[in-house]
């Protein structure tokens, strides 16, 4: 670049304003925050080392007890561990959350700071101070930390409550445009300060739709705001008559980092949370790392064996080697710009149908 312009850019004695080449935006990829599970962390990164992004909004959306919860709770703990200074601040819009749900998923609960806010103003407020007071400090000599609001489906306007304090059954129609303003706010402050922020959601049937379609609730803001929207359904996972946990889908209806409309399957026990190789046998088939013989898998060594033999003592099979070429077919099946053919993704009725477009697709 001439010295013309790099003079403007130096005169106009901005923080915000840089020369790309000489610096990285707020929309720079930082890392990522491992979910506890292998497949989970290809689907939202594309490596099965990554994960969430860790300045970004991701949600985590889907119907009553879909595991949304269980899903935040294995990313805080996992968070808490990777980072021994970092902290989270949990915004409980349901109260749904006690410290002994925290401490059977292994959470250090005195690194977890509950906040319950009625109003989307007041968790707007909250979470700007926290930001602003954060940002406060020299990046260099800021702990990490995490934000996670669960749910949004839940919050209220102030509005909404006064009006249901003084009896009034006026439907508040503000709400859309408060929580659209809320995330434009919040959005770039997190990337700025390089914090991740979690949000849970709950989806309903659209009333009236010709063809049987799913919303995410609270409006467009969260859709356009977020860079990852994982949209969840479930089925329940037996061992023998005894429902032990669920096997959750995962579906990418919007992401800027994977191919959206990507679906993987995650096992989701009630015990241990996020089951960490689940879903890699099936990415390991379909990439020939182990090939399917009848109703056996062959090995690279040679040697067969049961599916359900893998899955029981995955630690054995998936081997170092094994998980680097897991890694390999990871970025094949879920980043853009391989060699890999693109496929055809059919009109869906779910939810992808209302996430607006991804930039630079």
């Amino acid at each position: 670049m001439s010295d013309f312009f790099r003079k403007i850019v130096k005169d106009l004695n901005d923080e915000n304003t840089h020369i790309a080449d000489d610096g990285l935006n707020s929309s720079e990829y930082f890392g990522s925050i491992d979910t506890g599970s292998y497949i989970l962390n290809a689907a939202l990164s594309g490596s099965i080392f990554g994960g969430a992004p860790n300045n970004k909004i991701t949600a985590f959306a889907g119907e009553s007890a879909t595991g949304k919860t269980f899903f935040v709770l294995g990313l805080i703990n996992q968070f808490l561990k990777d980072n021994k200074d970092a902290a989270v601040f949990y915004f409980d819009t349901e109260a749904a959350v006690t410290k002994d749900m925290m401490k059977q998923r292994g959470i250090d609960t005195s690194r977890v700071i509950i906040s319950e806010p009625e109003t989307i103003q007041k968790f707007r407020h909250t979470s700007l101070q926290i930001l602003d007071n954060y940002m406060k400090t020299p990046e260099a000599d800021r702990p990490p930390m995490m934000m996670v609001l669960d749910s949004l489906g839940q919050l209220s306007t102030t509005k909404e409550v006064e009006d249901t304090s003084s009896g009034s059954e006026t439907r508040d129609m503000t709400k859309a445009a408060t929580l659209k303003a809320t995330f434009r706010v919040l959005n770039l402050k997190l990337a700025k300060a390089n914090v991740p922020m979690i949000i849970t959601n709950h989806v309903y049937e659209v009333v009236g739709s010709y063809i049987p379609t799913k919303e995410m609730s609270g409006g467009s803001g969260l859709k356009y705001t977020a860079s990852q929207i994982c949209f969840l359904s479930k089925k329940k996972e037996k061992d023998g008559t005894e429902v032990i946990g669920n096997i959750i889908k995962v579906k990418m209806v919007k992401s800027r980092m994977t191919k959206e409309n990507k679906q993987v399957e995650v096992l989701l026990t009630y015990d241990k949370g996020l089951n960490r190789y689940y879903g890699l046998l099936d990415l390991a088939e379909k990439h020939d790392i182990f090939k399917k013989v009848s109703t056996r898998y062959e090995l690279p060594d040679g040697s067969k064996v049961f599916g359900k033999q893998i899955n029981n003592n995955p630690e054995k099979f998936f081997t170092k080697e094994i998980l680097d070429q897991l890694e390999e077919a990871a970025k094949k099946e879920f980043t853009y710009g391989s060699n890999q053919e693109e496929e055809v993704v059919e009109e869906s009725s779910d939810i992808e149908n209302e996430i607006p477009p991804r930039r630079g697709h």
